[in-house]
């Protein structure tokens, strides 16, 4: 897929290129051609982070911000390219790279009578890096009332616009215990692929998700934007952070072929609670009842492929 991104990124140069002998003055500077189609490439940085099973705050599991663990934000990055049609609708291929995490541990302050107590002694924890490639289509509504035929008329530097489309993104959640990573999907922690348990299959690492958000376009020059962003993904999986639905019989393990360390992990993990009573199989584990999600904030710098007049 990586070896496509980049081949539909030189197709989209060739467009602008073959473009460039029908093109106007640029709005604010008559050093630049304004091309109908526009190619933008650029880089981004940023912060991640996720709504999951895990975490979260007191009391009930609320939605979005309300739930939200701001200290399990992570740095996250990527590189774009963008092919537009008179500034106000955009083709966008973007590669993101990032982390994602979330741990039971940060309500140890809830009181023993808030029911946000059980999630803090299940005492499970996750992380994942995410590597994402996408295609989203850009709708810039300021721009689709400029007329660019009147000469007289200035369009504005900055515009605030819409963005949705699909991706494809693969993660791998862990649990951290001490200094060491546990990879969790092959221990079926929730009965996974297990014979015993036909109605949960094995989710897949690299999956399909959904990314819709908001921006705000500036124009720091004729060639160099600056954008503000705020993307989020939904997911067609409650497994990001391998928490979904009950507890299972942990003897099934050594039935399904389970043998030495992944034995010995399975067990230890398929149940971690403090409160020094262990929930017995098909106890609640996690609430399938919403699928996870993860989100960035983004800072994007790029530049266009604008032709200098001869």
């Amino acid at each position: 897929m990586k070896r496509s991104f980049f081949l539909i990124i030189s197709m989209l140069a060739l467009t602008f290129l073959s473009k460039n002998a029908s093109a106007q003055y640029y709005f604010y500077n008559d050093d630049y051609y304004d091309q109908d189609v526009l190619v933008e490439v650029g880089a981004s940085i940023g912060a991640m982070n996720c709504l999951t099973d895990l975490g979260g705050k007191a009391g009930i599991g609320k939605g979005f911000i309300k739930d939200l663990n701001s200290g399990k934000s992570y740095l996250s990055g990527g590189i774009f390219a963008n092919i537009s049609y008179k500034n106000a609708l955009g083709l966008r291929l973007e590669f993101c790279n990032g982390k994602v995490s979330a741990d039971d541990n940060v309500l140890s302050t809830v009181s023993s009578t808030d029911i946000a107590r059980f999630r803090y002694n299940r005492n499970l924890n996750f992380q994942s890096s995410i590597r994402e490639y996408s295609a989203m289509l850009e709708v810039h509504p300021m721009m689709l009332f400029i007329d660019w035929e009147a000469r007289d008329q200035e369009a504005p530097r900055y515009s605030p616009y819409l963005l949705g489309g699909i991706g494809s993104f693969s993660f791998n959640p862990q649990l951290k215990e001490g200094n060491r990573l546990i990879d969790l999907q092959p221990l079926s922690t929730e009965g996974q692929g297990l014979k015993e348990y036909p109605d949960r299959p094995v989710y897949k690492l690299t999956q399909i998700n959904y990314p819709f958000g908001v921006g705000m376009k500036y124009e720091l020059s004729p060639l160099v934007n600056l954008r503000g962003e705020f993307v989020y993904r939904m997911l067609t999986t409650d497994y990001l952070d391998d928490v979904s639905t009950n507890y299972i019989d942990p003897t099934v393990y050594a039935l399904n072929g389970f043998t030495g360390t992944r034995l010995e992990n399975a067990l230890y993990l398929n149940n971690r609670e403090t409160n020094g009573q262990k929930t017995a199989p098909g106890g609640k584990r996690g609430s399938p009842l919403n699928n996870d999600a993860y989100f960035s904030f983004n800072l994007k710098l790029s530049v266009s492929l604008r032709s200098r007049m001869r």
